[in-house]
């Protein structure tokens, strides 16, 4: 028989019967009671993890741009390239991204030049005006003011001579002239700009007292002459006129 009971007469052993409520009785837990809740982790143990991630994290970054930086830990480190300004709206000068030697470069605009200033006086404007006499073999530079003859004989631009009984004005060296016909209007700038080069002539012109002619001058000028007078033959050949020099 194995009972631990004790026999009657034998010496109870230490500790019997166990302290405490017998099993099953009103004091002890019931077979099916779940187990006691642990006991609640300390509050500073989430601060202590949050802190030892952010720092791995840290380390983790660091290593990373040390890496990138040098290329991957082999060669010579890549050079560190400057942020790129974006350029302000409208093109403006401010914030210019800088040039790269590698893209092709445009050229900057040309400076716009200065207007020249026009030498002497404009066209169209008068640069001498009055009587004056041309005779025969005493031709005048128109060219100068007042027209005088020159001593280059190339430079003389009109001359008067005898044919038989006319008189007539002679154009000199490239000199140009023509008849204005319009008796009732004197011509004008224009109106002796717009003919003496399609109209105009080398040859010599018949002079009549009160004839009117355009010419223009081995310089440029154009010029007007109206025939005041005329008189003499050969030698003594000589024509007055009123006479306008307007500038080139």
């Amino acid at each position: 028989m194995n009972s631990e009971e004790p026999r009657q007469g034998w010496p109870t052993p230490p500790g019997y019967p166990p302290s405490g409520p017998a099993y099953g009785g009103p004091g002890g837990p019931p077979p099916s009671a779940p187990p006691s809740a642990p006991p609640s982790p300390s509050p500073h143990r989430g601060a202590w993890i949050g802190a030892g991630a952010t720092l791995v994290a840290a380390v983790i970054g660091v290593v990373g741009a040390y890496l990138v930086g040098n290329g991957g830990g082999k060669g010579t480190p890549a050079p560190v390239k400057e942020p790129v300004a974006a350029a302000p709206p409208g093109g403006g000068a401010q914030g210019a991204a800088p040039s790269d030697p590698a893209l092709p470069q445009s050229s900057p605009p040309p400076a716009a030049s200065a207007p020249r200033t026009p030498s002497g006086k404009p066209p169209g404007t008068v640069q001498w005006e009055g009587a004056l006499a041309v005779e025969f073999a005493e031709p005048k530079d128109f060219d100068a003011a007042p027209p005088v003859r020159s001593e280059v004989n190339s430079d003389n631009d009109f001359s008067v001579y005898s044919f038989g009984n006319t008189l007539r004005l002679r154009p000199e060296g490239g000199a140009k002239v023509l008849v204005w016909e319009d008796a009732a209007k004197a011509p004008s700038y224009e109106d002796c700009a717009g003919v003496v080069d399609t109209m105009g002539s080398t040859k010599d012109m018949d002079l009549k007292t009160g004839r009117v002619f355009c010419g223009r001058t081995k310089e440029g000028r154009l010029v007007r002459l109206t025939t005041q007078q005329i008189g003499g033959l050969g030698g003594d050949a000589r024509g007055a006129f009123d006479v306008l020099v307007w500038s080139k």
